[in-house]
Formats: structure tokens, C-alpha cells, sequence
């Protein structure tokens, strides 16, 4: 009468030992590290370590080690103090060839790692993470927008017909034009009026001022923040960061939390990178000799290859990385890097212009990085940024081509990150790092502590009331939800969830869920025994009739946890997921694992008068 299956009871040995497994990760704790990622050019090598060795041996910092991780030189540090003295130090010995970022170092054996077996990453408001706070320049906004609005009056009088001598942007953010004497202002006055009519022509004969409404300038800073903002998701998601926060903080910054982030240099890379590509036409004469005499073509400007060469370009773009949809890194026919683009509608057309008119020229591939630097002034740090630009390639053309093409010319990590950057938007504004830190050193251990004392207690009231309640039965109820513990963890760690601290009340909750249903199957056990059915067909019977009451339970509950995380954001989310996994893990203890237990205590008695319930 009292059965269970064998092969179920291999089952439940082997998911007792993969929860196992993955869930001990996270009995080893991170270490405070400093992470050391090489830029273009730049190795990791033992003559780097022992410059980073020296370096903060003259700080003062002793490390516990510093090896080369995963791609990256990583300084393992006692405490956070030393992180923060070691970070500052290598930031400004190392230089720009090296990205150092605040990390937290896993120390995961060896074997777990190559089994999959990582720690389930905690919330921010845990462990901690990365947290940015990102000052938007604003002025470059403006700049940028007002250059477009330059080239589009440019572009306009060329396709009219109408002669200039110069389009000039003023300080003011005005359009200074000075037509050629031959030209009808009118006419000119006209076509500007039809394709910018927001703006305002003013001016008298040859001499025309195009000025931007001062709300269409307060807009254009007001929307390069939230397209930042934009570009900046886009960007975690292609990092796989979970529940990230990224959020505006007053007129021209944005918070930028990630939680569980390992490798933060890559995030730090990414969130501020400023890189993207220019396809530009390459202008006939000599190059040396212009830079050498000065002489540079009033439409040219002086661009210069990775080797020192110069070239000469022209100043008129063809297309740019906002005009791009879609990137890949693939191979080029050698077997060279390359990213594969995607234009969208404008762009593809006029790079198909572009290159109808000129099969058999040149074209240049420009490569432009927005560097940060600070300078110390009268004692105080002033940001400044450099702008990098590089020919990464100069190829004649050979065909026609449009909206589809590979760019060559650029290393292998350059050319994942690029395409990653192109992917995901380019920014309508420079940042500039004003804060980062990792969230956690001392709030984030509190509340840790806190939240595992409050599910560690939750455990023992449930245990220790079953025990005196249910007896034998209120023994086998705690084991049962000491595996559901298990399996939550190791699921979260499997699945790369977030803990967070709603996360530790779902866990909690999930405990409470799993106790109801090992109250539903005591209780229809001992109505069983009350009616005057034998023990073992009481223990059937009572599993038999609380399993549809159980699962239509906790049924409403996976619904529910669903709908919180379908429409709810962050910290719901969070503990969503925990709910969701706590009550399907409960589902298979408490009507699966506890059975087993039963059954191997019960099942071999042949003389069973009475159940310890």
C-alpha cells in the first residue's frame, strides 16, 4: 500500500546533489579587488605586474595578490579602504592604456567554475555592484545639434543651387551665411523657411543669420539627457546586467546602478564610451606636404592613421554611427576582425549616392574616441576631454553599395565593443564619470545579515513549532524545506537571478507557502486516522486528497508572482522571481521529497498501529 517509486527517489537524490553543487558558491566570500583592463595597444604582461607591484608598495598598500584573471590584471585587497588607495594609485600611474575599475573578485574554487557553479548574484542593495554617476555636457549637446543644423544649411543651398561663400556657426548658436553676389537671398530666405521652420531667418542682402528659438535650445538639453538615458539601457542590456538602475539625478546628471556586476572595467567601457565610426571622402594632393607647409584645402582636414600618417579628408561626413541600425563582428575575407553595418533608410541612400558618383576612389573608415582627463588647476580637479581620432582604414571603392557593407581595420576587442556601441545608440551628449563606487562594504553586509537572520528565524519557528505540533511528520516537514532552500538558492545561482532584499521577503514567503502545504497533507492525514483508516492509507490517502488543493494553491500564488514581475519594476521584480522559484521548488518538497521521507520510515513496519502526527 505505502509505494514509491525508485526511479523517483534517483531523481530526488540527483537534484539534491546539483542543488548542492551550485548552490555552494555562495558559501565563499569575494574579495575587494582592483581590476586592471588593458586598452588598444597595451598587454598584460609580468612587466606590468611588477610596475602595479611597485606602485603600491610605494602607496603603501600590501595586496593579497595580483595575477592576471580572465583577460584582466586583478589586485586582490584586504578591505575597501585599501581597494579605494590602491584604485586612486594605479588610476594616475598607469594612464589612459589602462582602464582600473572597483571590483569584487569571486573565489570560487577551480572546479565549481568549470561545472557552471557561480554565486548567486546579489542586488545592490546586498552585495552591491557598480554604482556611476554620470555628468551629461550639455554644451556639447548643443554643439553637436547646432553643427547638424550647420550642415543641413549647407546641404540645402547646395541642392537649390544657391552659391555661398560660408556657412559659420556663432557663439551665440546662431548660422552666420554669406552668399555669393551673384545669389537670390530670397530664394534663399525661401528653401531655408521650408525645410527649418522652427528657426527664424533674419539679416539684409547677402548677409543672412539663421537663429534657434531659445525653447528649441532648452529642449535640445533637455532631450539629450533622456536620450542618454536611452542609449544607456540599451547598453546594460547588452552587458546582461540584471535589474539595473539608471535614473536622472537633477538637470544634468544620471545614476547608473548595476547590481552583480563582475566585470565592471567592461561596464565602465561601455556605459561611457563616446566611440563611433565617420565614413569620409579621402581629398586628392599630398597629405605630408599640406601638414608640412600649412596649406590644407579650405574643404579638407588633416586626419591621421594609427602609424602617424596623415591623410587628408574630407570635412563633410557621409555617415556616421547615429545613422546606424544594426552591427555585428564578423570576418573579413582574410580573416581580419571586422563589423558588419546596417544603415538605416538616410544613411543607406547616401552612402549609395556616394558611392554611385565615385566607383574607383578613395573612402576613409574614421575611428573617433571621446577620452575624459583631469588636470589639477589652482588645487582643484578640472574634467576636460580629448578627442581621438583615428583612420582606421582607407580602401577605394568598388562597387556600389548602400545600406549594407563591412568595415575592416580594427582589432578583435575593438571590434566587439564597437559593434556593441553601434548596436546599442551613440550618445546625444559626452558624460564624464563624477562618482564610482561599489555599494555594499557596509550597508549592503547589514542588510545580508539582516535578511538571512530574518529567513534563518523564520526557518527555526517553522521547524520547531512542526516538531512539537506534528512530530515525527514536523521533523520531516524541516527537512523538506531545508532541501526547499537549497533548490531556491541553487536554482538563482543557475539562473543568474538577482537576490535582493524584497528577494529575501519572497524567500521568506515561499517558506510560509511550503508550510501550508505540509499543514494541508498532516491535516488530511489525520482526518484519515480519525475516520479509522489504517496508518499507511492514511498516508496515502492524505497525500492523494491534499495534492489538488495544493497545487491550485500555489497555482494563484505563480500567477500572482508573474503578474508582479510582468508589470513591476526593480524591487518587485526581484521579488517576483524569488516567489515564483520558492513556490515551485515547495510544490516539489512538500508533496515529492516529504512522501519519500515518509515512505522510507513507515513502509518496511508491518505492524504500523499508529503515526507519530
Amino acid at each position: 500500500m505505502l509505494e514509491f517509486p525508485r526511479w523517483k527517489y534517483f531523481v530526488i537524490l540527483l537534484v539534491l546533489a546539483l542543488s548542492v553543487v551550485y548552490a555552494l558558491p555562495n558559501v565563499f566570500q569575494s574579495d575587494y579587488a582592483v581590476q586592471v583592463t588593458a586598452n588598444r595597444g597595451a598587454v598584460l604582461d609580468e612587466a606590468l605586474k611588477t610596475r602595479v607591484g611597485g606602485y603600491l608598495a610605494e602607496a603603501g598598500v600590501q595586496p593579497k595578490s595580483v595575477a592576471v584573471e580572465n583577460e584582466s590584471l586583478l589586485v586582490r585587497l584586504a578591505d575597501a579602504d585599501a581597494q579605494t588607495l590602491a584604485a586612486d594609485t594605479l588610476r594616475g600611474n598607469l594612464g589612459e592604456n589602462y582602464t582600473v575599475a572597483l571590483n569584487l573578485a569571486s573565489n570560487v574554487p577551480p572546479w565549481l567554475d568549470r561545472l557552471g557553479a557561480r554565486p548567486m548574484v546579489l542586488g545592490l542593495d546586498l552585495q552591491g555592484g557598480v554604482h556611476f554617476v554620470l555628468q551629461v555636457d550639455q554644451k556639447a549637446a548643443l554643439e553637436k545639434r547646432v553643427d547638424a543644423y550647420v550642415e543641413d544649411v549647407r546641404v540645402t543651398l547646395r541642392d537649390n543651387r544657391i552659391r555661398y561663400t560660408a556657412v559659420d556657426r556663432r557663439p551665440d548658436h546662431s548660422i552666420a551665411i554669406n552668399l555669393a553676389s551673384d545669389a537670390d537671398p530670397a530664394a534663399a530666405r525661401a528653401q531655408l523657411a521650408k525645410v527649418m521652420p522652427a528657426m527664424t531667418v533674419e539679416g539684409e542682402g547677402n548677409r543672412l543669420v539663421v537663429r534657434i528659438p531659445e525653447t528649441e535650445l532648452t529642449s535640445i538639453a533637455g532631450s539629450a539627457i533622456e536620450q542618454n538615458i536611452a542609449t544607456l539601457r540599451n547598453r546594460v542590456n547588452e552587458l546582461g546586467v540584471a535589474e539595473p538602475i539608471i535614473q536622472r539625478q537633477g538637470d544634468d546628471r544620471i545614476v547608473v546602478q548595476l547590481p552583480g556586476v563582475q566585470d565592471t572595467a567592461a561596464a565602465k567601457r561601455m556605459i561611457g564610451a563616446t566611440a563611433t565610426l565617420e565614413y569620409r571622402a579621402v581629398i586628392e594632393g599630398n597629405a605630408a606636404d599640406a601638414v608640412a607647409s600649412g596649406r590644407v584645402p579650405p574643404e579638407a582636414k588633416v586626419f591621421y592613421r594609427r602609424d602617424g600618417r596623415p591623410e587628408l579628408l574630407s570635412k563633410r561626413v557621409i555617415v556616421t554611427g547615429d545613422q546606424m541600425v544594426a552591427a555585428t563582428t564578423t570576418v573579413d575575407q582574410n580573416g581580419q576582425p571586422a563589423v558588419s553595418v546596417t544603415l538605416n533608410n538616410v544613411g543607406g541612400d547616401r552612402m549609395f549616392d556616394f558611392t554611385s558618383a565615385n566607383v574607383g576612389k578613395p573612402m576613409a573608415v574614421v575611428y573617433t574616441e571621446r577620452i575624459p582627463q583631469m588636470t589639477e588647476v589652482n588645487g582643484e580637479e578640472v574634467r576636460s576631454f580629448r578627442v581621438k581620432e583615428e583612420v582606421i582604414s582607407v580602401a577605394n571603392i568598388q562597387g556600389v553599395f548602400g545600406k549594407q557593407f563591412q568595415t575592416t581595420g580594427l582589432e578583435k576587442t575593438e571590434a566587439e565593443d564597437l559593434a556593441k556601441l553601434l548596436r546599442a545608440g551613440s550618445l546625444a551628449a559626452p558624460m564624464d564619470f563624477v562618482e564610482e563606487r561599489i555599494v555594499g562594504p557596509s550597508l549592503g553586509k547589514e542588510n545580508v545579515e539582516r535578511g538571512v537572520t530574518a529567513v534563518l528565524y523564520a526557518f527555526l519557528f517553522t521547524l520547531v513549532f512542526f516538531a512539537v505540533y506534528y512530530r515525527m511528520f514536523g521533523v520531516i516537514t524541516g527537512m523538506a524545506l531545508l532541501f526547499n532552500l537549497l533548490i531556491v538558492v541553487a536554482v538563482m545561482s543557475i539562473f543568474g537571478a538577482t537576490m535582493t532584499l524584497p528577494g529575501f521577503a519572497g524567500l521568506v514567503l515561499s517558506i510560509g507557502l511550503s508550510v501550508d502545504a505540509n499543514v494541508l497533507i498532516n491535516e488530511r492525514i489525520r482526518e484519515e486516522l480519525r475516520a479509522g483508516v489504517p496508518p499507511k492509507t492514511a498516508i496515502v490517502s492524505g497525500y492523494d486528497k491534499a495534492g489538488g488543493t495544493i497545487l491550485d494553491a500555489n497555482l494563484t500564488a505563480i500567477i500572482a508572482g508573474i503578474a508582479l514581475y510582468a508589470f513591476g519594476t526593480g524591487p518587485l521584480k526581484g521579488f517576483a522571481v524569488t516567489l515564483v522559484i520558492g513556490v515551485l521548488a515547495s510544490m516539489f518538497t512538500a508533496i515529492t521529497v516529504s512522501r519519500a521521507i515518509v515512505t522510507l520510515v513507515y513502509a518496511r513496519r508491518k505492524k504500523l498501529k499508529s503515526l507519530a502526527i
